[in-house]
């Protein structure tokens, strides 16, 4: 009876395992291969355990979780019995990564780009992943052909290195710019649109010329903005290709353009269905009006101030909506701003993602809003596209995700930087001034607190400059730009006055909108002058100020400047006017008081040709018993006035001794300048016959006239004679003596010039050439018939 119970125990047990066996029931899992990955790790990604019925689904899916996993190159599962059998071969660990053939990537770029890192798993997935994330970077290059191949080099403890060899191959650029559709704007203005230029000879000093996708999204968004900005407002950017050429040099670009109709603003009216909202009182708001041309933009700043101004009145959540309604027939588009009563949603955080080098208050201080302020959709979109405006950020999104309660938002906003840093250098040559040339370095978000620097050196084969310039453009958290500049400069004018002249010092200064397109600048200036190197033929005047050595300028000064022309590199439509003036005597040897103002306007009279009129004029006077020098006056000439050479008119030495009042022989007839003086231009611009619109050429016809006169005092008084003046001399008595009075020549009579001109803007920049003819002018005034300048940035 004691010995058969053991016996009956184990026939019970064989019995069922042999149930259990043939039932497919798992007992136990065996892991193999493995050498980092403990078996209690593999056996956690198992669909099955010990204890489950056999499935072959669950073993298909549990091969799909393991290999999921990225541990294991290769896994696989078989059955013996009741005990199954899981044999892994591990992914190999990166011992180190490297990269071979780069020369324009550095490794240190293309390393923070590959997700590979030493101690990392390797799986054949990544390295590919890789591989084209390589090939993403050299294509923003504009390296399209570059070629990248991964080598494996295999060490000890099943670790190994990983090598992508790459063959850069030729860079692939822009080679050409074209658009198709465009008829209100010529191919060479609506490239000053767009961010992406065409290669030239000194474009490796730049990387807009590379081809890049996400740019040229960018520069479809920028042409339809333009259009719309100036009356478009049926634009269609319909397409924007780049095509590569066979050889694989270089990318040709095309944009295909529907623009619609110019229309104008018709009826400008506010709806409301908020009670107690003072409607005349945000009327000031609008700056839409009524019969001027069409200007998207105008409409979304009048909706965000209008959205200021009512929630000013207490309607927080208000929002405002343009509701348009379109008129083809007469082309024009009344407006309508509905302000209604918004969703009572509050901004509950504002999350800044991938701001890598740019400070979050950068960031955030473009927004009219704050955490905890009201949401309003409007607000968030005008602070999304002033970012995008700052030029530090490739890309900019603004997301919304819900808050911890229904009436809370998350902001998040993800930006991608994009290289603020440049290097530009300028050529170019002159008629006056010969050749030219110059070289910056800018840097545009320093230290990523969006400040400005550059230093940057100019010079011709009559001028060497040099000038560092700093501007904070938030000065104090406010819409205030302030800053500084420090300059040296040195002028030969020994050709037009005989003399060189050298001016050292500092600016200090704020600039701050006032009004709509309006601006005011103030400034301090602090400078030492000097002439120097008077030649020997030099007038006395000349000498005479030469004599008095170095003196220091001390001045305050303020300009207040209107721009609303479409396009400051080539307009065809708006006004630009400023006024200026300068006191010095804020301290220093000098006091005067000078005023400029300047006016220029541009009207298309088709959509090819532009009428341009300009009009400027300026003073000075010296106050408190100061006489003025002839540096502080004005010199004009064929800047001003075509058809005149360089301080070509305006006062000039009669070059007459004053004791004897007999002719100076070998004397230089030196420009001295003047006290006052205006000159007008009208201009008609328009687009060569037999041309092809897209080389960017254009010819004009011109009109100029104006007049410099009235010398200073110190000039007076070191060439009259010790007698009673009886006024200024004529260019009749250039003979022997030139009787009593002054020996300068001096004349308010108008000078008149007309003449033609060759605009090109050429691949290496804007390109001029005129042809004047005097029709009035001074008998001792010097002219010229042609004038030349060129000059590019890069």
């Amino acid at each position: 009876m004691l010995s058969s119970v053991p016996l009956s125990l184990g026939i019970s047990a064989s019995l069922g395992e042999l149930s259990a066996s043939a039932q497919g029931v798992i007992q136990t899992i065996r892991v193999e291969g493995n050498r980092r990955v403990e078996p209690e790790t593999v056996r956690s990604y198992l669909t099955f355990g010990p204890g489950d019925a056999y499935d072959p689904a669950a073993v298909d899916e549990s091969l799909k979780t393991l290999f999921a996993t990225g541990l294991f190159q290769d896994v696989r599962i078989r059955r013996e019995g009741s005990v199954i059998v899981v044999i892994v071969a591990e992914n190999p660990i990166v011992n180190q990564v490297a990269f071979e053939g780069n020369k324009e990537v550095e490794d240190e770029t293309l390393s923070a780009e590959v997700q590979l890192k030493p101690r990392a798993v390797y799986t054949r997935a990544r390295v590919q992943a890789d591989t084209q994330r390589i090939l993403d970077v050299y294509r923003r290059q504009g390296l399209y052909s570059a070629q990248v191949d991964p080598k494996i080099i295999q060490l000890d403890t099943n670790r190994i290195d990983v090598v992508f060899e790459i063959n850069e191959g030729p860079t692939t650029k822009v080679r050409a710019i074209n658009f198709i559709g465009n008829s209100a704007f010529s191919d060479s203005q609506l490239r000053f649109v767009i961010t992406t230029t065409q290669t030239n000879l000194l474009s490796f000093l730049k990387s807009t010329n590379i081809y890049d996708a996400d740019r040229l999204s960018y520069d479809r968004e920028l042409l339809r903005q333009f259009y719309m900005k100036n009356g478009y407002a049926d634009i269609r950017v319909l397409s924007a290709t780049a095509d590569l050429d066979t050889g694989g040099r270089g990318f040709f670009i095309t944009f295909t353009i529907e623009e619609g109709p110019r229309y104008r603003f018709g009826a400008i009216d506010i709806e409301t269905a908020l009670p107690s909202l003072n409607v005349d009182a945000i009327r000031g708001g609008i700056l839409t009006r009524s019969g001027r041309v069409y200007n998207s933009e105008k409409v979304e700043k009048t909706v965000e101030a209008l959205t200021i101004k009512v929630s000013q009145q207490g309607y927080a959540f208000a929002q405002v909506r343009p509701r348009f309604d379109r008129d083809p027939a007469s082309q024009t588009i009344g407006i309508t701003y509905v302000i209604e009563e918004g969703p009572r949603i509050y901004i509950e955080r504002i999350n800044i993602v991938g701001n890598f080098r740019t400070q979050d208050d950068v960031i955030r201080r473009e927004f009219r809003f704050a955490e905890g302020d009201a949401y309003n959709r409007l607000l968030v979109e005008t602070a999304r596209k002033r970012l995008r405006a700052l030029g530090f950020f490739k890309a900019v999104e603004i997301d919304t995700t819900p808050g911890t309660t229904a009436d809370r938002v998350v902001l998040t906003v993800t930006v991608v930087e994009q290289p603020t840093g440049e290097l530009s250098f300028g050529v170019g040559y002159s008629t006056t001034e010969g050749v030219i040339g110059d070289i910056s370095v800018t840097e545009r978000n320093l230290m990523g607190r969006g400040q400005y620097v550059r230093l940057g050196f100019s010079g011709s084969m009559e001028r060497a400059q040099v000038d560092f310039s700093f501007t904070e453009p938030r000065f104090l958290d406010r819409n205030l730009a302030a800053g500084f500049d420090l300059f040296h400069k040195e002028v030969d004018l020994r050709d037009v006055a005989s003399f060189r002249q050298r001016n050292t010092g500092a600016n200090l200064r704020m600039g701050f909108p006032i009004a709509n397109n309006t601006q005011l600048g103030v400034r301090y200036r602090f400078e030492r002058e000097e002439i120097y190197d008077a030649t020997a033929n030099a007038s006395l005047a000349v000498q005479q100020a030469a004599a008095e050595g170095e003196v220091e300028v001390s001045s305050v000064g303020y300009t207040v400047a209107y721009d609303t022309r479409n396009l400051p590199q080539s307009p065809t439509s708006g006004v630009f006017a400023s006024f200026s003036q300068d006191l010095a005597g804020v301290g220093g040897d000098v006091n005067y008081i000078r005023s400029v103002a300047d006016g220029r306007g541009y009207y298309p009279i088709t959509n090819k040709i532009t009428l341009v009129g300009r009009a400027q004029g300026g003073v000075i006077e010296g106050w408190g018993g100061s006489e003025l020098r002839m540096t502080d006056l004005f010199f004009k000439g064929g800047e001003t006035i075509r058809g005149f050479e360089r301080a070509g008119y305006g006062p000039r030495d009669a070059c007459t001794d004053p004791a004897t009042g007999i002719r100076i022989p070998n004397c230089a007839q030196d420009a001295l300048g003047g006290k006052m003086f205006w000159a007008t231009t009208a201009e008609v611009r328009f687009p060569l016959p037999l041309i092809p619109e897209n080389l960017g050429m254009q010819g004009a016809v011109f009109v100029d006239a104006g007049s410099l006169w009235d010398p200073s005092e110190q000039a007076l008084a070191a060439v009259t004679l010790p007698r009673p003046a009886s006024g200024s001399c004529s260019a009749a008595t250039l003979g022997e003596t030139c009787g009593e009075g002054s020996f300068i020549f001096d004349s308010d009579q108008i000078r008149l010039s007309t003449g033609f001109s060759i605009i090109w803007q050429s691949p290496l920049g804007p390109l001029r050439a005129d042809v004047a003819e005097a029709l009035l002018k001074a008998d001792f005034d010097k002219t010229e018939i042609f004038r030349f300048g060129a000059s590019t940035n890069f």
